[in-house]
């Protein structure tokens, strides 16, 4: 029996795009381990090994994030932006990440520093992503006023104590991935894993106690539509 010939971004590779569809959906999508993938996979008849999946979730993970990010809806014009602090290697990074009102991650960027040209790279790299919004909600790190007063002195920047922000609440999901994985080699694999993790959460993990039952179900409908889209427009590619 002749194996069917795979097409665009999937051309080459002898399983099927709608088995590295999966992988890189349930890599990214749960806090699980590759090898708790490949289990999965293997429950359902597919036998691969977990450095496979790695490949896969490296290649696709950053081409299913691209088309999220780029087809997303218009983001608030209310930003939240917070810092955490990644160990790596006996070294302190600082994971920035900026959170729309809606509570839908917008970007992460990660540095080795936290001062004033950490925070314009970020802001720059927001702007040139998603324009100026109207608010920047941030915690009382004095970079971010610095920055914004240079870059876009516009803005309405809110910093009081107390203020909340989502982009705190944001950086649960990642704790739990950093546990999971042993915490994160290098700042590269960080940036590149949490670049996808985080635009594949936007669209899956809604903010499911806003929704009624209904309402959920038709978003993760929504979020399965895409998913699938973008692996028929990876196969046109």
């Amino acid at each position: 029996m002749t194996k069917p010939k795979q097409s665009g971004a999937f051309s080459g590779y002898r399983f099927p795009p709608e088995i590295i569809a999966y992988a890189v959906w349930a890599y990214y999508r749960f806090s699980m381990s590759l090898r708790d993938v490949e289990d999965l996979l293997a429950a359902r008849g597919v036998v691969v090994s977990y450095e496979t999946i790695r490949a896969w979730a490296t290649k696709f993970g950053s081409q299913y994030a691209r088309v999220i990010r780029r087809d997303r809806a218009k983001v608030a014009d209310k930003w939240h932006l917070d810092e955490v602090v990644l160990a790596m290697n006996g070294q302190k990074y600082w994971l920035w990440r900026a959170v729309d009102s809606n509570g839908d991650v917008l970007d992460i960027l990660v540095q080795s520093r936290r001062n004033k040209q950490a925070a314009n790279r970020f802001f720059r790299k927001l702007f040139r992503a998603f324009g100026q919004p109207r608010v920047v909600v941030t915690d009382k790190l004095r970079s971010y006023g610095a920055a914004l007063k240079s870059l876009a002195p516009g803005i309405e920047h809110s910093n009081h104590k107390g203020i909340n922000n989502r982009s705190e609440g944001s950086h649960r999901p990642t704790r739990r991935r950093e546990k999971i994985m042993g915490r994160f080699k290098s700042p590269k694999q960080a940036q590149q894993f949490l670049s996808v993790h985080d635009q594949v959460q936007t669209i899956f993990r809604p903010r499911r106690h806003t929704l009624s039952a209904a309402a959920y179900r038709q978003t993760r409908a929504d979020a399965h539509w895409i998913w699938d889209d973008i692996t028929r427009d990876l196969q046109a590619a």
